[in-house]
């Protein structure tokens, strides 16, 4: 099943998830821009990512979703923007299985959705994408319940 999660370290989807990795104490990683930087400054040290040769955000999005099985991006609202719409544009263009949740969603589905989801592509490395915390408030909060929930 799922050995590893995967993000860019930004502030809100990403951080939720590789927090909820370490916290349970599964694989994480992934890249991140060139000086290790979010929009909160830089990446604490904590997260094992590794850094891109450019400070530009879409070379680290791309290179997640290159490097892992499938993409799980996650958003408050109905529709991806921004850094979340690249990121499932990279998953098209890599051919790469991915699910996009938004809190609008019934959480229990999503849960059942993304366990057929990992059990039919046979996902090992899950990068995880998602809004930051400057355009939705709530995407941390959201994303690590869907982990907690996943984990019951």
């Amino acid at each position: 099943m799922l050995d590893k999660i995967i993000s860019g370290g930004q502030t809100g989807a990403d951080r939720a998830a590789l927090d909820w990795a370490i916290e349970h104490s599964i694989s994480h990683g992934g890249w991140c821009p060139k000086g290790r930087m979010a929009e909160n400054g830089k990446i604490d040290s904590r997260y094992q990512l590794e850094e891109t040769p450019s400070q530009d955000y879409a070379q680290r999005t791309q290179w997640n979703v290159r490097d892992s099985d499938a993409t799980l991006i996650f958003s408050i609202g109905q529709n991806l923007l921004g850094g979340s719409l690249l990121t499932k544009n990279f998953a098209i263009f890599f051919n790469k299985p991915y699910l996009h949740f938004s809190k609008g969603d019934l959480l229990n589905n999503q849960v059942i959705i993304f366990n057929d989801f990992l059990i039919d592509n046979n996902i090992k490395v899950l990068n995880v994408a998602g809004a930051r915390i400057s355009q939705e408030p709530e995407i941390y909060q959201f994303v690590y319940d869907f982990f907690d929930l996943f984990m019951i």
